[in-house]
């Protein structure tokens, strides 16, 4: 079983939603779930370029698509907002927990985040890429971090028990963050440095400090983060990242966050890769169905069935029982 901590779907479901009730997971992702042993995951808001020039009415409608599937496909979705919803045993539902990447939307807004949330989403990240008005993007300034609002952002988060992500944040943000922040943080989509130098992966100091909070890394398969060399953007390549950051700090805060890019349109991909290749994944982890192979890549480098397990799905069930309310 295998929790994905971080997907673009709700941006596919979207492009082929023409009327509310169309149940679009079920028609056409549902198979590839069940293939790809995915059983769950944290499905988020992103205003995608070209929407990310006036963002909230993408996201507000991203959510209008979210609401409208998981309450009419109750039976076949299972919406995660309390610390008790997200159980592995139950593999009956694909089992969901909405987020937001990146707090754009709300300007400088703080009250906006309670509105999500009574909205259902339980996840954010500050920024995507770009500088805002609460931080600062992976592109943006390097010596500009949180803002006042951002810092009130983050206490906000907190208060309300939402998972906080530093995903895409540059250096000066993620610290500002990680020196203020109470509780565990996750990197929900990020790779380590050491092993492809991007400065949208992570440091080992990074690494370190949000395992210290209690926090997770999630394993990124988009090929640009895996590694600068081509012929290594594969399943081994990624496996040596897991490898990597669980010598750092321990299989118990390393998990799964895809970033499958085939959900997306090539526009919005043009935006943030020049990659050639034919797939903006890695080979052999490039859409859904084929997430079961990383798990077999495990078992073959000697990882046990109880590390595999935690890396899949028991962290991330450990760290929502704590901070979900």
């Amino acid at each position: 079983m295998i929790f994905d901590g971080h997907s673009d779907l709700w941006i596919d479901i979207s492009s082929r939603k023409t009327k509310p009730g169309d149940r679009i997971f079920e028609s056409a992702h549902m198979s590839s779930f069940r293939e790809g042993q995915v059983h769950g995951g944290i499905f988020v808001f992103w205003a995608d370029p070209p929407n990310d020039q006036n963002p909230k009415p993408r996201i507000d409608q991203l959510l209008s698509v979210a609401i409208d599937e998981l309450t009419t496909s109750s039976k076949a979705l299972k919406w995660i907002k309390s610390s008790h919803d997200y159980n592995p045993a139950d593999d009956q539902r694909i089992q969901i927990m909405l987020g937001m990447e990146g707090l754009s939307h709300i300007g400088r807004d703080i009250d906006l985040i309670n509105y999500y949330y009574d909205q259902g989403v339980r996840h954010a990240s500050l920024t995507w890429n770009e500088e805002n008005a609460l931080a600062t993007g992976s592109n943006g300034t390097l010596t500009r971090g949180l803002t006042k609002e951002g810092f009130q952002a983050v206490d906000r988060l907190e208060s309300l028990g939402m998972l906080l992500d530093v995903s895409h944040l540059n250096a000066k943000s993620f610290w500002d963050l990680a020196s203020y922040a109470s509780g565990p943080f996750i990197a929900s989509h990020s790779n380590a440095r050491a092993l492809c130098n991007h400065k949208r992966n992570l440091t080992d100091e990074q690494i370190k400090v949000i395992a210290s909070s209690g926090g997770l890394i999630g394993i990124n398969s988009f090929r640009d983060f895996v590694h600068k060399d081509k012929s290594k953007q594969n399943i081994d390549g990624i496996i040596r990242h897991i490898t990597y950051m669980s010598d750092l700090v321990g299989c118990e805060h390393i998990a799964f966050g895809f970033d499958y890019c085939d959900y997306l349109e090539s526009d919005t991909l043009s935006g943030f890769t020049n990659s050639n290749q034919l797939s903006a994944g890695a080979d052999g982890l490039n859409e859904t169905a084929e997430s079961i192979n990383l798990l077999k890549g495990l078992r073959n480098e000697g990882f046990t069935e109880k590390e595999i397990a935690m890396i899949a799905h028991g962290n991330y069930e450990r760290l929502l029982k704590k901070i979900l309310k």
